[in-house]
């Protein structure tokens, strides 16, 4: 994988990059080969588990698992300027996509753009500015997506929703053990 993902990201323009992740994940996942150890696979019992699976010695990439145990899912939010490729390995996500419409009195605006249940093999890429989402486990058995960014992602903006739109708040992001 790390081999395949390494030549997908040599190209220059994002989103051919994109593309040639998304393919690379798609092809994995499909391949029906367990390829990720099971200390990645376990939930987190107070929000949904985030482990670093591989950072690229050159930065280039980071790839991460994340395990979603039932009603577990993140708050809207962006990818800190790096683009992203997201891929289904186990379960089933809900992937909503917004659309950032304006900021008006300091409180961001969004539309809910599409809404996406994804299985496994399934990816998406978010490549800024069009990178505003929220996942979701959609059945009550846990599920698994590695997510491949653009570099190492440390911290991200969430949107809070407070009366008059959303409010943006920057959020430190963690490993879990």
């Amino acid at each position: 994988m790390i081999r395949m993902l390494d030549e997908a990201v040599e190209r220059q323009e994002v989103h051919g990059c994109c593309t040639a992740v998304k393919k690379t994940l798609e092809h994995i996942v499909n391949s029906g080969e367990d390829f990720i150890p099971a200390e990645y696979l376990q939930t987190a019992p107070d929000r949904y588990a985030r482990r670093l699976l591989h950072l690229d010695p050159r930065q280039r990439y980071s790839v991460l698992v994340m395990v979603w145990d039932k009603d577990q899912g993140t708050s809207l939010h962006d990818h800190a300027g790096m683009w992203c490729v997201e891929c289904v390995y186990r379960g089933r996500i809900k992937v909503t996509s917004y659309s950032c419409t304006g900021i008006n009195e300091g409180l961001h605006q969004f539309t809910p753009e599409l809404e996406v249940f994804a299985s496994p093999g399934e990816a998406g890429a978010l490549i800024p500015p069009f990178d505003h989402h929220t996942l979701a486990n959609a059945d009550a058995t846990p599920a698994v997506t590695l997510h491949v960014y653009g570099g190492e992602m440390r911290w991200c903006d969430a949107f809070v929703p407070v009366e008059g739109g959303y409010q943006m708040v920057k959020r430190e992001l963690a490993y879990t053990q």
